[in-house]
């Protein structure tokens, strides 16, 4: 195999010696050999010490650390940092409990997997590779989550057809391993349909569990408002906390009717959801104000580079400060931001404007976050994308 080496320039190993995963394109002094991307490259301070390896790809963030030693990656690499992520699972209670089928095995850098995202639901993996080094190494990722999962995982779909990537790798979405149409999950007693084949993400948001549980233990007695339904996760909880009413809202038909169809899994003769395909802004707009005393609001990223960053605060401010406008007194607002490219600072500056705007007393319950499944490499900060936060609007 031809060595593939990266040298760096003078004092740029500093963030790797602190262990962190990424070397961006401006670090890089020479490399040796012929490089494409997806490559297995080793990496070199400018003083010829081994530092890193990793997968190479064009742009901004050149090298996804994979290993701060100088090993092989190969399947039994693979094997082993998926035993540990899987571990990591068992540990927090995630795996093989009733009720409950469905968790994130891996989540990129927080599992030492840079590139790569793993969701379980039920029996059915969706694996999600954000790297073409990834995307070249995803049959022998297959084949290890089936070894450790011990036959609980019998089907293996790759949804990478989003990722920048995808059309130069010829990232051809489908099963690597068997075949599986039931895409009926269970989170918590609550049953998902998952679209792993035209949903979002790998086919449903695993990372607001949590979040949607505690939902559940304010919904009582509440009109709810959950905006940005997709699949209807918080509307679900909402009714059986027992909620007086429902409503879901998303801008897109298909997942209205997502939302639809998962009410009905769960709660056949409810009859107090409704849900509507219809602009968030708009319908914030024209509602009438004190229609609902528990408002969800979780868009979809606003900034998903930094130069977005200044436009996403402007559009919470403006969303967040409709809803405290809105909302009864004595409300609760739940509002989420999952864009990395904003930090939670920002955000609760963002929320804190909206309701000084609005003119509303607001105090915090909760700030919330990504949970434990979605770990953050304490060396790799970034990865902390999702913000929340529980307030009491007088």
């Amino acid at each position: 195999m031809e060595f593939k080496k990266i040298t760096l320039k003078r004092g740029k190993e500093s963030s790797l010696l602190r262990f962190h995963p990424w070397i961006f394109s401006g670090a890089i002094d020479k490399k040796e050999g012929h490089i494409s991307d997806g490559d297995i490259v080793k990496v070199y301070t400018h003083d010829n010490k081994f530092i890193a390896t990793g997968h190479y790809q064009t742009g901004s963030i050149a090298v996804r650390v994979l290993s701060f030693k100088d090993e092989e990656i190969n399947y039994d690499f693979w094997h082993k940092r998926l035993l540990s992520a899987l571990e990591l699972r068992q540990k927090l209670r995630l795996t093989d409990i009733e009720g409950n089928n469905t968790f994130r095995l891996v989540h990129g850098e927080g599992d030492n997997l840079p590139g790569l995202i793993v969701d379980i639901y039920g029996s059915t993996a969706v694996v999600q590779a954000h790297s073409a080094g990834m995307h070249y190494a995803r049959n022998n990722i297959a084949e290890a989550i089936v070894n450790i999962m011990q036959g609980r995982v019998k089907a293996i779909y790759y949804k990478s057809g989003t990722t920048p990537f995808a059309d130069e790798m010829n990232a051809t979405e489908g099963f690597l391993i068997g075949k599986s149409s039931d895409n009926i999950a269970l989170e918590y007693g609550i049953k998902f349909h998952i679209d792993w084949i035209n949903g979002q993400k790998t086919g449903f948001f695993v990372d607001q569990r949590e979040n949607r549980k505690l939902v559940e233990q304010y919904a009582n007695g509440r009109k709810v408002l959950n905006m940005f339904c997709y699949t209807g996760g918080f509307s679900a909880y909402a009714i059986r906390g027992g909620a007086e009413l429902v409503h879901s809202v998303d801008s897109s038909s298909k997942a209205v009717d997502l939302t639809r169809e998962n009410i009905s899994l769960n709660f056949p003769d409810c009859n107090n959801h409704e849900a509507y395909a219809e602009d968030a802004f708009k319908f914030l707009q024209n509602m009438q104000p004190e229609s609902y005393d528990l408002i969800i609001l979780d868009p979809p990223a606003f900034a998903k580079h930094h130069d977005a960053v200044r436009s996403a605060l402007h559009g919470y401010q403006k969303l967040n400060a409709k809803a405290f406008e809105k909302i009864a007194k004595g409300g609760i607002l739940f509002t989420f931001s999952c864009s990395q490219a904003i930090n939670k600072e920002q955000f609760r500056l963002a929320v804190f404007s909206a309701a000084a705007q609005a003119g509303r007393s607001v105090r915090i319950l909760h700030q919330l976050h990504q949970p434990a499944d979605h770990p953050i490499n304490i060396y790799h900060p970034e990865g902390e994308y999702l913000k929340g936060l529980v307030l009491y609007v007088e």
